[in-house]
Order: C-alpha cells, then sequence, then structure tokens
C-alpha cells in the first residue's frame, strides 16, 4: 500500500489553498500513491472568526470538497482530506472541523468532527480558543477501506488515548492524525505523542501536517510545527516530511499490524479496578 502526506502552508483564502492541493494530489497519484492525506484545515487557516464566516461554506456547497471529490474519482486514488472548517447549522454560529474520506470512485466514504477542543494557553503570547469558533464532535469513527479500516483523528485529539484504544480495539489498522500544531507544542510533543499512540494500539499512524507561517488578510497570522510523520506499529519513524511544503510517500506493509499485536497484545489484556 503505497500511502503519501501532502504537507501545507495553507493560507486564509480557499481558492488559493485548492490549486496547490490539487497539484499535489496529482503529482503525488502519478508518484503511485493509493491514498493521499492532507492535513487538518487544508481549506482555510484563520484566526479571524468574521473572515471564517465570509470565506467558509456549508458542507453541501463547500467548493474543496466537491473539487477534491472529483479529483479522487479522477485520479482513481482514495483521499484523507484532513479537515475542512466548514459552517454548520448551530444556533451559535459554530463551525465544524470535519474529516472525509473519499473513495476512489469520488464518493464520501466517512466523516469524522474533531472531538476534543484546542482550548490553551501555550504561553502569555500564544492561546487558542478552538471552541469558540468550532463545536466539538461527539462520535469517534471507523472508515472501510481496501486495505484495513481507518480509524479517524484530528489534532488535538492525539492527547486523549483512550480515544486510539478504542479504535484500535474496535479494528483499525490505521490511525489517521491530520494536524495544524502549534510549533511550540509541536516541538515539544508531537513526535513523542504520534510514537506512543502507535506503540499503545500497534497500528500505522499517518500524521500530515501544515507547516510553517500562514499567510493572512485578516486575524494574527499562524506558525505551524511541519514534521509529517508516519509511525510503524512497534512506534519507528518511518517517514518524517520537515518543514517543507510538499509530498511525503511511504510503503506499507500492512501485516505489520498484526505482527506487531502478537508481539505484545496488550490491546486484550485491559482490567477493571479499583479506585481512585
Amino acid at each position: 500500500m503505497r500511502v503519501a502526506l501532502l504537507q501545507l502552508t495553507s493560507g486564509d483564502d480557499p481558492a488559493e489553498n485548492l490549486v496547490t492541493v490539487r497539484g499535489l494530489i496529482e503529482e503525488a497519484a502519478a508518484g503511485g500513491a493509493e491514498f493521499i492525506l492532507t492535513p487538518e484545515v487544508t481549506n482555510c487557516v484563520s484566526t479571524s472568526r468574521s473572515h471564517q464566516h465570509a470565506v467558509l461554506c456549508h458542507e453541501g456547497d463547500d467548493p474543496t470538497l466537491a473539487a477534491l471529490q472529483a479529483e479522487a474519482a479522477r485520479l482513481g486514488v482514495w483521499l484523507l482530506i484532513g479537515s475542512l472548517a466548514l459552517k454548520t447549522g448551530d444556533a451559535d454560529g459554530r463551525f465544524a472541523n470535519r474529516s472525509f474520506v473519499i473513495g476512489a470512485d469520488g464518493a464520501i466514504r466517512a466523516r469524522y468532527d474533531k472531538i476534543h477542543m484546542f482550548d490553551v494557553d501555550v504561553s502569555a503570547e500564544e492561546t487558542y480558543r478552538e471552541s469558540d469558533g468550532f463545536r466539538p464532535g461527539t462520535r469517534a469513527t471507523l472508515a472501510e477501506t481496501p486495505w484495513g479500516k481507518l480509524g479517524l483523528s484530528i489534532c488535538y485529539d492525539i492527547r486523549f488515548p483512550h480515544l486510539y484504544r478504542r479504535l484500535a480495539q474496535a479494528g483499525a489498522d490505521i490511525l489517521t492524525v491530520p494536524a495544524a500544531f502549534s510549533h511550540v507544542t509541536g516541538a515539544a510533543h508531537w513526535q513523542s505523542l504520534l510514537r506512543a499512540r502507535a506503540i499503545e494500539t500497534g497500528c500505522f499512524v499517518l500524521a500530515p501536517a501544515q507547516t510553517g507561517t500562514h499567510s493572512a488578510s485578516r486575524g494574527q497570522a499562524r506558525r505551524t510545527h511541519g514534521h509529517s510523520l508516519v509511525v510503524g506499529p512497534w512506534g519507528e519513524v518511518l517517514a518524517d516530511g520537515g518543514t517543507e511544503v510538499g509530498i511525503i510517500t511511504v510503503d506499507l506493509d500492512l501485516s505489520q499490524v498484526a505482527q506487531a499485536r502478537r508481539r505484545v497484545p496488550s490491546l486484550r489484556h485491559d482490567r477493571d479496578f479499583d479506585g481512585p
């Protein structure tokens, strides 16, 4: 199974971002990739709620989603759209941070709304309140593919290991963690968290990431960590995308999932306990 992770520096103009993404998807497909993954908020990285309200769309009207579905069908590849920022019908006007699995026929095979919101104070100068603009999802998601089952997640979810254990025990072979990880927390925690989730579950972990400083017509420009990673089920880093925009291509042997779980069958060793 050949996978390709796209590393992007998406700005706050969805039309411009789409041009870049389509070109990289075509290049990845030409290189033999069967499954191509994009990062979190592929369509729009913005800290301005007013700008988001001006440029974002509902799922049924979103031009990025429609275009990438058409690309998947044209090229005959599977896509993970790491996430799109989308309008919802919520009375409070909050958006959805939604991941999509697209089949080689262009059909949507699964959706996942990010469960855990990034509400943190990294420093006095760097604070985030994702829940002010985005409503959290409520349901974990598995997706069937020709190669095995995907367990879907997004970015800050990576700090909540119980989600990944549930996905693995439900049959996930591959965990997807598209991200726009903070530059500060990424340098400290990104690789360690991804390797830990792979080791704990015996899954491959595919984590396409945003990177660099993101152009902003309104609001403060964001900076993200990059370093898209592919991690094997034994916890080994198979590929690291560094900090440049581009494509990371890796061939995966899915039999390694069963091998890792035979060696350390911890997914079957849960026990009830008392306390604290």
